[in-house]
């Protein structure tokens, strides 16, 4: 049974964009795609993608901002976090982590200035290296050789990975294309899953998906796996740190959910049309850390640790980091306080404590999970 329903379309674009003449070709030649391939082009078409053009996408002048750029300290968390690994393998003299999806490498930066202060052993052993996602896609692939990592660290990576997405109708499921009108407007349309393991993705979790209503939407990233598949062969011994918003299976695909958890981000405003704009704004899904635990469990990662970010960031200490600042770093707010000094000194001290705030909110950042894996 095939729908080939349309059920959404683009809004015309204001100008001509070279990438989206770029996917109606491709179209027009090959025939629909899955918007997972539509969101690979928009993300990752080399010389076109989003994260390939090399412009700035990140921070309070761009599309959104991450948590290094919310305070320097959870980058210091971080550091203490991976000092814990570090002594949980026994202090080896040469420690690697490999970040991926570094961007402009403020987390990098962050943690060795934390260990040039507060760790200089530690700091002597550590040997930091970043990969940057605009690089190529071996960050999906990891098709290359590095000397085998204690560390592999992501910090909102896989929600911009490429979704296959999925509607409920009547008893089956069916998955959502990227097609193309005749006056040269994307738009979607419904077709039989494109892959076995798109069609059966929800059943391996047991999501009650057939009591759902009709209309039901669910993301589905199979990019995840294969990248719990690269990493994994890379970790002989070691972690896998990432973080991330989403949840777990059951806490995910939820029958309230309706629409899913697809968002788009444009000029730090989010939105629910992805067609739009493709290559000039970020498309982003929640993360389903059930099948990423249970793909990790398969190749011999164990789990060590899920949590939240903000009881993460307590475990690791950032309330008592946040004390010594206000002890260290604006002592005129105690000394001083009524002079002009003392009163910038307060101000400055009120946006760090927002700050850290922000980063644990539990209705925001503060709800994003931590997951941790251990060979």
């Amino acid at each position: 049974m095939h729908m080939n329903k349309i059920i959404q379309i683009a809004e015309k674009p204001a100008r001509p964009i070279k990438l989206q003449q770029l996917i109606s070709e491709r179209i027009q030649r090959d025939g629909p795609i899955t918007f997972a391939e539509y969101m690979r082009m928009a993300l990752y078409e080399p010389g076109y993608g989003y994260y390939m053009t090399g412009a700035s996408k990140i921070g309070w002048e761009g599309d959104y901002f991450t948590n290094t750029d919310v305070s320097s300290l959870f980058a210091s968390c971080m550091g203490r976090q991976l000092y814990a690994m570090w002594e949980k393998l026994k202090r080896p003299t040469h420690f690697i982590v490999l970040e991926q999806g570094a961007g402009r490498g403020h987390l990098a930066e962050g943690v060795q200035a934390w260990a040039q202060k507060a760790a200089p052993e530690f700091r002597t052993a550590l040997d930091y290296r970043t990969e940057d996602i605009r690089a190529g896609q071996d960050v999906l692939g990891m098709e290359r050789t590095i000397d085998a990592p204690s560390v592999i660290l992501s910090n909102e990576l896989i929600d911009a990975f490429p979704v296959h997405i999925v509607e409920k109708h009547g008893e089956r499921l069916y998955e959502v294309y990227v097609d193309v009108l005749p006056e040269g407007r994307l738009c979607e349309a419904l077709d039989e899953p494109s892959a076995p393991e798109v069609a059966n993705y929800l059943d391996i979790d047991k999501i009650p998906w057939r009591t759902f209503d009709d209309g039901w939407r669910a993301e589905i990233n199979l990019d995840a796996l294969r990248w719990v598949q690269g990493t994994s062969g890379l970790v002989r011994r070691g972690f896998i740190l990432t973080i991330d918003y989403g949840d777990k299976a059951k806490a995910l695909y939820t029958a309230w959910r309706r629409r899913g958890t697809l968002l788009c981000y444009f000029q730090h405003q989010a939105n629910e049309r992805p067609l739009v704009r493709p290559g000039e704004q970020d498309i982003t899904a929640h993360v389903n850390f059930s099948a990423i635990i249970d793909e990790g469990r398969q190749l011999g990662m164990r789990l060590h640790k899920f949590t939240t970010q903000r009881l993460w960031l307590e475990s690791m200490g950032v309330q008592e980091e946040l004390e010594k600042r206000r002890i260290h770093d604006f002592p005129e707010m105690d000394t001083t306080r009524a002079t002009d000094l003392g009163q910038v000194a307060l101000l400055k001290w009120y946006d760090l404590r927002q700050r850290v705030a922000v980063l644990t909110d539990p209705y925001g950042m503060g709800n994003f999970k931590v997951l941790i894996l251990r060979r």
